[in-house]
Parts: structure tokens; C-alpha cells; sequence
């Protein structure tokens, strides 16, 4: 089955080694969580707020070992009064699990986003 999984973090600043510090944690925690191996992972879309700029999250990933899994980065829409310094992934993955055992994972600032979801 193919399922999404969700997550953000909420990063210091927009600096290189923050964002790539804070999208390693994101991506590590939600592979762990939900106990996936790259083989799993069939794509991986991240988006960052306006205000990060200084580095493709993506890159976090492929540092990780996602070579040969497809991922793009995107900027999410500048909404006013909208949490700062923002990465969010969405994953696709194949797994043999219900959705409900998929864990979704929100670290930092960005537990306020999805509190109802947040581990």
C-alpha cells in the first residue's frame, strides 16, 4: 500500500547548517518512527516558508542516503501571521501498514501546527 506521512520542524534561522541540522532530525525521526528503510520511500516533497533560503532542505535527505529517491523542494505560501522559519515534508512511502499506525511527526515550533497529530 502506498501511504503519506507528514511532518515539519521549525528551524533557529535561515542558515545553511540550521536548516540542514533541523530537516536531518525531521527526516530521521520520521524514518525511525515509523520504522522505514530508504527502499520504502517512494518520493519526498519538501516546502520551506518564504523566509528560508540559505539551502534546499532536500539536501538534508540526500546526505541521509536518499540517493535514488525522488525528491523536490518547494516554498509554501506567504501567509500572513503564518508560523516562521518552517520545513514540512510529505513522503510518500510502500508499506504493509493501516493508515491509522502511520506516524505523522511535528518537532519544535512546528508541534503547534498539528497538535492534534503531533507525537
Amino acid at each position: 500500500m502506498v501511504r503519506a506521512i507528514r511532518g515539519a520542524t521549525q528551524v533557529e534561522s535561515n542558515d545553511r547548517d540550521a536548516i540542514l541540522s533541523g530537516v536531518t532530525e525531521l527526516v530521521t525521526e520520521v524514518m525511525g518512527r515509523n520504522r522505514l528503510t530508504t527502499d520504502d520511500v517512494i518520493s519526498v516533497i519538501f516546502t520551506a516558508t518564504p523566509d528560508l533560503t540559505a539551502e534546499f532542505p532536500a539536501l538534508a535527505a540526500r546526505k541521509l542516503g536518499f540517493h535514488d529517491v525522488p525528491l523536490i523542494c518547494a516554498s509554501e505560501i506567504d501567509v500572513p501571521g503564518a508560523l516562521p522559519r518552517v520545513v514540512r515534508l510529505m513522503a510518500h512511502v510502500e508499506v504493509d501498514r493501516p493508515r491509522q499506525d502511520i506516524q505523522h511527526v511535528y518537532l519544535r515550533g512546528a508541534v503547534a501546527l498539528r497538535v492534534d497529530i503531533a507525537q
